[in-house]
């Protein structure tokens, strides 16, 4: 039977027809990867069979071993290129045979961005040109990849892999810059580089985290003087409590309690300005604790800000070497009974503080 000229069954025979192919499909794609299998073990590492490992690829990313056999083929291209070429010819083969494989990735990386094989792999290729090549080429090939990783984190900002990647490529490009000034410049343009992707997207958690770690760095490589250091924490606080405009943005109080901690006597060693004294400790948490409060005109269900003006009490208590007493105490037990009615989930963590606040 047909109704307004279309079979009943049209969908089931649609679904059928669309099962059947891809079944066809799954067939040829065991039919490849039975030939690379044969390839590999023959040891047959020619054209032909890098050409099948690509469509293999192309087709499952995420088959690591099909990777390794992709090694294998490009370790023994480059053993024939060092028997056979002059140093010259040798050292410009084996740097196409790189970039051409660089090439052959961009595509993968495009489709699959979280793939950790396909990033895995691009490593081991740069890591190879530090290897095979003389220190100027193997720079201008990581320098390149430099631009890449700018690229990746352009179509999507939070890419944790990007992020990741970017610094394994700044770090190598370090090792492979001739002098020191080389170093401080790289520092200081990935610390501009973090600062845009921020204005760009303020909960790009990852940016503000390159951020943190670049602060660090950026202070030592200029032997920066505690002045200069005050001065990195106080553009920091304003730059944070600037984007706080949204206090409901859990990526901007990750950045704050980062901060928090060059007040913490704990920690303080470790961070931006460890040279603070008692005095300056409670000044600056006080201003956190008033500009917090601050904040909750308007925004009295937000968590985050009673997290935080828990924490800053905290931690001036711990500057002061005591344990929260009187209007202290009463005020941190105010701002738990507000986390117990707003994030109900975490109530049993909330109960435990303010068990320990009443021992």
């Amino acid at each position: 039977m047909a109704s307004h000229g279309i079979p009943r069954h049209a969908s089931l025979e649609t679904t059928g027809e669309a099962r059947q192919q891809e079944l066809r499909k799954i067939e040829k794609y065991r039919d490849l990867e039975l030939i690379v299998r044969e390839q590999i073990a023959g040891r047959r590492y020619t054209h032909a069979t890098l050409q099948n490992i690509s469509e293999l690829l192309k087709k499952n990313p995420e088959y690591y071993t099909v990777w390794n056999y992709r090694r294998q083929v490009l370790r023994h291209e480059f053993q024939q290129v060092a028997s056979e070429e002059s140093y010259e010819a040798e050292i410009d083969r084996i740097a196409a045979l790189i970039r051409t494989d660089l090439q052959f990735l961009i595509p993968l990386l495009r489709s699959f961005p979280k793939c950790y094989w396909i990033w895995n792999y691009r490593m081991w290729l740069l890591e190879e040109a530090k290897h095979l090549l003389p220190n100027v080429v193997a720079r201008q090939l990581w320098q390149e990849e430099l631009a890449l990783a700018g690229k990746m984190l352009s179509l999507d900002s939070r890419n944790f892999h990007g992020w990741g990647y970017r610094r394994f490529v700044v770090e190598t490009l370090e090792t492979l810059s001739p002098k020191e000034e080389n170093q401080k410049n790289l520092t200081e343009a990935e610390f501009e580089y973090a600062k845009k992707m921020i204005s760009t997207n303020l909960s790009n958690f990852s940016a503000w985290h390159y951020r943190t770690k670049l602060i660090q760095r950026l202070l030592s490589e200029k032997s920066a003087s505690d002045e200069e250091r005050k001065q990195m924490l106080n553009d920091e606080l304003e730059l944070v409590h600037r984007a706080l405009c949204d206090p409901y943005d859990q990526s901007l109080w990750f950045y704050h309690q980062n901060l928090m901690c060059v007040f913490d006597p704990v920690k303080s060693g470790q961070t931006m300005l460890p040279n603070l004294s008692t005095t300056e400790r409670l000044e600056y948490l006080q201003r956190e604790i008033d500009r917090i409060q601050d904040m909750l005109d308007g925004a009295e269900d937000c968590k985050y800000l009673y997290q935080a003006l828990i924490e800053c009490t905290l931690l001036i208590a711990r500057v002061e070497g005591t344990t929260p007493e009187g209007d202290q105490k009463q005020q941190i037990l105010h701002w738990l009974s507000e986390l117990k009615q707003l994030d109900p989930l975490r109530a049993g963590r909330w109960l435990d503080l303010e068990l320990s606040l009443c021992r």
